[in-house]
């Protein structure tokens, strides 16, 4: 790094986005192999999973049956931020996600704290559908043999265990996949995915049957902040999305794909959720929803009196949940390969193999450390962090656009954001109103974390950094 390099510069220097697409040292490149269709599939499949098949037994006691607005005030949030992703994504497809937007448009350090809200989105998020599966396998044994796994082999502490060990199992087992490579791993997404949307729309066709209209009255018993505190924790199911445009190395016309798959993809999520909702709430009473565990299938069960469909229902989620966890860790990695490339982390987390094309060994150490978390950290502490960390990315990603589109005006766009600059402004005021309804506990562990990100880049980060070399 050149001496006398102040403080202040080295925070702020910007990676320019000609670098993002600059020729890589060997070993350290990643290939195109997937389209639209499976990118498609990668945004649906790492949204649609925990964050509709627990969120309602979260948030239905927050907010009634009025937890259906909270589904559609998040997805206007996501809709507004997936329009400035689709502009950023298509002038700087690269992995790295909303980090390497940041470090192309607010600098080195902004960068950095953005990465690390990203790995705390994903990680916490893998740790809340890993013990979510959890729950479901436990529904479905239960319903197949008359037996439950023992509490302290499948519930970490707290929570009447002592380690989620099938959670440590689906960690481990989704890890061998990534291993073996990204093409591999996106067709065995996009067959879950496929059966996920089945099963789903078995929940909505069948508990359509049980709905009825009495129960939802009272409408929103905790008013317009019942609704807004539930979407601000339901909008971690939203974060599948980001997934997206961390694959902008592994696919093929990325300027054209990525926008596409991102605008694809919300659209089937937005219905799903919402219709899901719908239905849940109208087919169960409000007041049923707090503490019951694998709550789709119990609906399901109540309106079948008992029959197939719950069980059936259990085996589906059991098998697609698993697409969640993958893109979870695939998402993960890439962000940790962008930043191990910069020089941000250690450079172990950006070497790639020859025979599979993928980060083994940041796989490996990323599927340690989700698994750790799954193993045991109740469920209840997670989703909170992963909705502080995804909103403040989506956040950043919105100001990026307004940024980029200053300082570099003719920069080549394969989509521009309409109603410029309203829908960014817009997207980043919907963002700070969700954050604004986080709990206080949920402010103290994110800055925590954040403290934690500035100590490695004042450490570490700022002396490794390629833009220092």
């Amino acid at each position: 790094m050149p001496t006398g390099l102040s403080f202040r510069h080295q925070m702020l220097r910007r990676k320019p986005v000609d670098a993002f697409t600059d020729a890589e040292p060997q070993g350290t490149t990643l290939r195109r192999t997937m389209g639209t269709f499976q990118l498609t599939m990668i945004g649906i499949g790492g949204t649609i999973g925990t964050g509709i098949f627990f969120t309602l037994n979260a948030t239905v006691p927050k907010a009634g049956p009025a937890v259906i607005l909270s589904f559609v005030l998040g997805a206007i949030t996501a809709a507004l931020t997936a329009l400035c992703y689709a502009e950023l994504a298509s002038a700087v497809p690269v992995s790295g996600s909303s980090y390497s937007y940041a470090y192309a448009t607010l600098g080195e350090l902004a960068a950095v704290a953005v990465g690390w809200c990203l790995l705390l989105e994903y990680a916490v998020s893998g740790g809340v559908i890993a013990v979510t599966w959890g729950q479901y396998l436990n529904e479905l044994t239960e319903r197949l043999f008359g037996a439950q796994m023992p509490a302290a082999i499948s519930a970490p502490p707290g929570a009447g265990g002592y380690v989620n060990l099938p959670a440590v199992i689906l960690v481990g087992l989704c890890c061998l996949l990534l291993v073996r490579g990204a093409r591999e791993s996106a067709l065995v997404n996009t067959i879950m995915v496929l059966l996920k949307l089945g099963i789903l729309a078995l929940f909505v066709v069948i508990g359509a049957t049980g709905f009825d209209s009495d129960n939802l009255h009272p409408f929103a018993p905790m008013g317009f902040a019942g609704v807004g505190a539930a979407a601000a924790t339901v909008f971690y199911s939203f974060i599948g999305l980001d997934a997206v445009s961390t694959a902008g190395e592994e696919v093929r016309d990325p300027r054209r794909t990525l926008p596409l798959a991102i605008m694809f993809a919300l659209l089937v999520i937005t219905a799903v959720y919402v219709l899901v909702a719908l239905v849940g709430v109208g087919a169960q009473p409000w007041t049923q929803f707090e503490g019951q565990q694998a709550g789709l299938s119990a609906i399901l069960a109540k309106v079948t009196s008992g029959g197939w469909a719950g069980p059936v229902f259990s085996a589906g989620v059991v098998i697609s949940v698993v697409s969640v966890i993958l893109i979870v860790l695939y998402g993960q990695t890439r962000i940790l390969y962008s930043m191990g490339r910069d020089g941000i982390i250690p450079p172990v987390f950006s070497r790639i193999s020859p025979r599979s094309g993928t980060p083994v060994a940041g796989t490996v150490l990323v599927g340690g450390f989700v698994a750790l978390i799954a193993a045991v950290v109740p469920l209840e502490q997670l989703a909170n962090l992963t909705s502080m960390g995804a909103l403040v990315a989506f956040a950043v990603v919105s100001l990026g656009v307004i940024i980029l589109r200053r300082r570099e005006p003719n920069l080549r766009r394969g989509f521009s954001v309409p109603g410029y600059p309203v829908v960014p402004l817009l997207s980043i005021g919907c963002c700070a109103y969700l954050i604004y309804q986080l709990p206080a506990d949920t402010y103290l562990l994110f800055g925590g974390w954040l403290l934690l990100a500035v100590a490695v880049y004042v450490l570490y980060s700022r002396h490794h950094s390629r833009l220092g070399a």
